[in-house]
């Protein structure tokens, strides 16, 4: 946040802040370990308000539940602006000596009063009202999210609206106020750490800066593009035009994970050269030239993970990997090599080490003090560092050591996909608590608690559509059409359907979900989909 890509706190804030905003996410389900951590803090005392479509597992803890209408998030938080704003609960102090932009931003607010809010969100105006003054009064405050709010065409603006909510309170910077963006996969933060965004090296240093660049290109003999490369969505609409012909997946599940999903396999189908490197023979893989089985990095391979709160941790191998499995770093040895380069056999430590060399916010994480310390948090730029628990602490600093944090003003949109007479049902998609993702990793395993494949809806609804709890239904969006059985579901109202995505062998959602994707983040609008629902 802020320039920084991850986190601004640690789990240990939740559990003594003095109030909590779960936007956009079902972390009982989604995020199961961070979601411990925040019932320590509801049990100290912490008030919660859940900001979801859904009256959810993790909403049932809040002692608010705002049940948003699905894409209208920006609305909601440019209403709770205004009303801090109107009544006079900002941090006047704050804005001032730390932030940039807040006339614009008070000015680009100002229509959203309380009635039009409730009109846009369907949160009633003494529930917005409340929010917005228990927030700005909180001594301290976590706001944090998920997918709910990135899964949106207009993703980051969703985002900045968050962040402007932090800036206006002074919620940011300080020990039990921070802006938490829970990672929905393990590792994910260490990924981006790593520089596998199509924008950043690793460090999150950009592949723009002169200086950073030559940094890289001194270490690792060779030249960088100092253009940035294509993300997910842009790489399906290469494959389209032509653009993108051979394509090399590691540990990922396109055939399955992404939006639109007939259309994307269309144009696996029809690459060039497909390479899969993976642990299980997914979808993907099944349709690649060449599959490299790799080991699994949790169990059969040394290195480090790094979590939501940009704590970085050893990983240590326990078995050896099966049959012809590599780690993953032999199998790109291996390639590099077979391509004409001279790559010498590396450690998990000497890479590592190379990394800190040239990452600064990781220069003082030394194996020896990740096993000594039970894990450091970025950034730690020297041997003697403790970590960050918190970013942006330099916010409170007098004088400003760099340039205040700006508003952003921003404009809501409703979801790329619209309502009406044909389509008049809006689908949302997540998580069940016992499974993960495409299937892939817990489908081949029996759980207690799992169930089949179906459709969530309000007893209400099914009664207006004719059908009762068991029936199959075929759900159709302008996109495709799944089979699927009924399930009633307390938490969800009349217009609002969920649909989980971990069974595509069995219910192909993302059949359903529409492909328009956020032009500044690459991610698909997987939460908001327009359906009708029949009697199949």
């Amino acid at each position: 946040m802020l320039g920084a890509g991850g986190g601004t706190s640690s789990y240990k804030e939740i559990e003594t802040t003095d109030l909590i905003i779960l936007w956009g996410s079902n972390a009982r389900n989604a995020h199961p370990i961070f979601f411990h951590h925040l019932l320590k803090g509801v049990h100290n005392g912490a008030r919660m308000y859940a900001v979801d479509p859904r009256r959810t597992e993790s909403a049932e803890w809040a002692d608010t539940w705002l049940g948003i209408d699905v894409g209208s998030d920006i609305a909601l938080s440019n209403t709770v602006a205004r009303e801090i704003i109107a009544a006079g609960l900002t941090n006047t102090e704050f804005i001032r000596h730390s932030t940039s932009g807040f006339d614009a931003f008070a000015e680009s607010v100002e229509p959203w009063t309380l009635e039009r809010g409730q009109e846009v969100t369907g949160v009633p105006a003494e529930a917005i009202r409340e929010l917005a003054h228990a927030y700005a009064k909180a001594p301290s405050a976590q706001l944090c999210w998920t997918l709910g709010i990135t899964e949106h065409a207009n993703a980051t603006d969703n985002v900045l609206s968050l962040i402007n909510l932090s800036l206006l309170t002074g919620h940011v910077g300080r020990w039990g106020s921070g802006l938490v963006p829970i990672r929905g996969q393990n590792n994910v933060q260490g990924g981006g750490d790593m520089g596998s965004l199509p924008n950043k090296l690793p460090g999150f240093q950009s592949v723009s800066d002169d200086e950073a660049r030559s940094k890289f290109e001194a270490a690792w003999g060779t030249t960088i593009p100092t253009e940035p490369g294509w993300h997910v969505s842009e790489m399906i609409d290469a494959m389209e035009s032509g653009d993108l012909t051979a394509l090399y997946v590691i540990g990922e599940n396109p055939a399955q994970s992404e939006a639109d999903i007939s259309r994307t396999r269309r144009l696996l189908e029809g690459l060039d050269h497909l390479v899969v490197q993976d642990i299980f023979l997914t979808l993907t893989a099944q349709m690649a030239d060449v599959v490299l089985p790799a080991a699994a990095g949790w169990a059969e391979t040394d290195g480090t993970v790094t979590s939501s709160e940009r704590r970085v941790q050893r990983v240590r191998k326990a078995l050896d990997p099966p049959g012809d499995a590599k780690d993953d770093i032999e199998i790109l040895t291996m390639l590099a090599n077979t391509l004409g380069h001279d790559w010498k056999p590396q450690s998990a430590q000497e890479i590592w080490d190379e990394l800190r060399r040239l990452s600064p916010m990781h220069a003082g994480m030394s194996y020896a003090r990740l096993e000594a310390l039970d894990g450091l948090q970025w950034p730690c730029p020297e041997d003697d560092h403790p970590g960050t628990p918190f970013l942006h602490g330099w916010l409170w600093e007098d004088p400003m050591p760099r340039e205040p944090a700006p508003f952003s003003p921003v404009e809501w949109v409703p979801p790329v996909d619209p309502l009406d007479e044909e389509f008049p049902i809006r689908l949302t998609t997540g998580r069940r608590l016992d499974s993960f993702n495409t299937g892939v990793q817990s489908g081949g395993y029996r759980s207690p608690i799992r169930m089949d494949a179906v459709i969530d809806m309000a007893e209400e609804q099914a009664a207006d559509l004719g059908v009762i709890e068991g029936e199959i239904v075929a759900v159709t969006s302008r996109r495709g059409s799944v089979d699927v059985a009924v399930r009633f579901a307390e938490g969800l109202r009349r217009g609002l359907v969920f649909m989980a995505f971990h069974a595509p062998d069995d219910v192909d959602v993302n059949q359903l979900t529409i492909d328009a994707w956020d032009p500044k983040s690459g991610t698909a609008e997987f939460k908001a989909t327009a359906v009708r629902i029949e009697k199949a």
